[in-house]
């Protein structure tokens, strides 16, 4: 059961970068990609109209989400979205022809397909105010993101208000993510053999121009 673990914070001391390494300790056979650890450029400059050789730790990265039967992505909230570390990540790696292709008919395809996913946010607001202003961090990463790319389903998971939170509470958010690691696995291991490998990707799909 391969899962890969994106830690989206530039902090290493972040609750981010402990739930990270929470998830994994309770999650066998995963990795944990700390971005903040990765050399690369997270701008892309040309857009879509020019290729930008992609760095070796972002090779290395897409080789193991390839490999991946689940994906997990772990963020704060920032301004009603993701560090842009985390989204310079998203345009760099991505990529038309690679993680998604526009079919014939106009509509997208996600390439990423057979794998599941989990997207974990941390926040300062609460609840009632994520669904007030429509809980975009994850709609951006689930939705238009992960479901985007073809990974499904993705369950979400948000852990605050972390601001003025005590040591007990968040003693206890990190079990309650360890006990969401061994359940993710666990459902990952009841998983119809034709459904637990993740799908390959053709040559050509690869090739960004």
């Amino acid at each position: 059961m391969n899962t890969v673990i994106i830690d989206g914070h530039p902090n290493p001391n972040s609750l981010c970068a402990a739930i990270a390494v929470e998830y994994a300790e309770a999650h066998s056979n995963s990795t944990v990609v700390a971005l903040r650890d990765l050399i690369f450029d997270p701008s892309l400059h040309f857009g879509y109209t020019r290729r930008q050789q992609l760095e070796p730790d972002l090779e290395h990265t897409w080789k193991l989400l390839l490999d991946a039967q689940h994906i997990v992505v772990v963020t704060p909230i920032w301004w009603g979205s993701v560090p842009a570390l985390l989204k310079g990540f998203f345009d760099r790696l991505l990529l038309p022809k690679r993680a998604y292709r526009v079919k014939s008919n106009g509509l997208p395809e996600g390439l990423l397909a057979g794998r599941t996913g989990r997207v974990i946010v941390t926040t300062d607001s609460p609840s009632w105010y994520l669904r007030l202003v429509g809980d975009t961090t994850v709609r951006h990463v689930r939705a238009t993101t992960l479901r985007f790319c073809g990974i499904r389903p993705v369950r979400a998971t948000r852990i605050g208000p972390v601001k003025g939170s005590t040591l007990e509470q968040r003693t206890r958010w990190l079990a309650k993510v360890g006990r969401l690691a061994e359940a993710d696995a666990a459902r990952l291991a009841r998983r119809p053999a034709a459904h637990n490998a993740p799908r390959s990707i053709d040559a050509e799909r690869v090739n960004v121009s």
